[in-house]
């Protein structure tokens, strides 16, 4: 059974930002909820599953309250809209879109696209030692990172630590030319990515100069204990049990741990337990600590990505 509405935008400049140049933005819509858009000055009209329709409706107000508030209107935006409400119909976009984490160095607006991602940012507001587990793509590691550098611009902490666990599927360090720090840089590189994205390249260098932010192994966290610090655990499926507990242990006053990691993508050998695994289930029940995991609905990158992460999970299940 099809159906059809009409939604009236009602103003001519706010009604160009929803089309996109030559519709675009429309027949995103469109393609997505497989329902028929067409307009006509500013009004839209929608035919096709009823269902389908409400969606498309309730999207097209909550869209136009974002652009009404100022923020720009992105094809993947839209993507992101179509899955939330998709979802659940009565969620708030504003209430996610416009919880705006950090400003970027090309004002850039870094926000949660996702009720995954919103929970994730509100659990790292509220609690000293924040999990974010699920697969590549979600986000976890670099909204982690935005909360961490704007608790530094907010002289909240007094510095970040990023850490990373040398563990790659088929790479043996010892083959690697270079002392340790150099053997285990490539595999920070995920981390120096995002912080370069954040801030220009002079203040990342002068950050990591003077040693406000830090880049280690995991390796090297042995013994120390950090202090007004945001720090941060990378890849964390590939802890062991033991460097796990060792890292949470290093956290002192006034510091907060974020771990995030993919516990489908763990590279230990087979007989040592996976760090994360453990965590998840000896912490979950620690008050002050607290999980968010995350799907393959809230994969922020290409939209190839979720479909890749959806159809590895099928195999695995099979």
């Amino acid at each position: 059974m099809s159906s059809s509405k009409h939604f009236d935008v009602a103003d001519v400049a706010l009604a160009a930002q929803l089309f996109g140049q030559q519709n675009k933005h429309l027949k995103i819509i469109e393609k997505k909820l497989g329902i028929r858009l067409g307009s006509q000055g500013t009004v839209i009209h929608l035919s096709g599953d009823p269902a389908q329709i409400r969606v498309g409706f309730r999207l097209l107000e909550e869209l136009c309250l974002l652009i009404h508030k100022g923020l720009p209107l992105y094809p993947s935006d839209i993507d992101y809209a179509i899955r939330i409400l998709s979802s659940d119909s009565t969620t708030s976009l504003q209430d996610i879109f416009c919880d705006t984490v950090f400003v970027s160095a090309r004002n850039k607006y870094i926000s949660p696209k996702s009720l995954a991602q919103k929970s994730y940012i509100d659990n790292i507001r509220s609690n000293h030692v924040v999990f974010g587990v699920g697969p590549a793509g979600t986000g976890k590691t670099y909204l982690a990172m935005a909360m961490g550098v704007a608790a530094l611009m907010r002289k909240e902490v007094s510095r970040i630590m990023l850490v990373r666990p040398a563990v790659e599927a088929g790479e043996k360090l010892g083959f690697l030319p270079g002392d340790l720090a150099e053997k285990v840089n490539p595999y920070l590189r995920p981390l120096y990515d995002a912080l370069y994205d954040m801030l220009e390249l002079e203040k990342v260098q002068n950050l990591l100069d003077t040693g406000v932010v830090e880049v280690a192994p995991l390796a090297f966290m042995r013994g120390r204990t950090l202090n007004d610090a945001f720090v941060i655990l990378d890849e964390a499926q590939n802890t062991t049990a033991e460097q796990m507990k060792m890292f949470l242990t290093r956290l002192g006053f006034g510091s907060q741990a974020v771990i995030t990691g993919d516990v489908t993508q763990i590279d230990l050998p087979h007989d040592k337990q996976s760090g994360l695994l453990h965590a998840i289930a000896v912490l979950s029940s620690v008050s002050g600590i607290a999980f968010t995991h995350f799907s393959d609905v809230d994969v922020v990158r290409h939209p190839i990505v979720q479909a890749i992460v959806r159809a590895y999970q099928q195999a695995d299940r099979k």
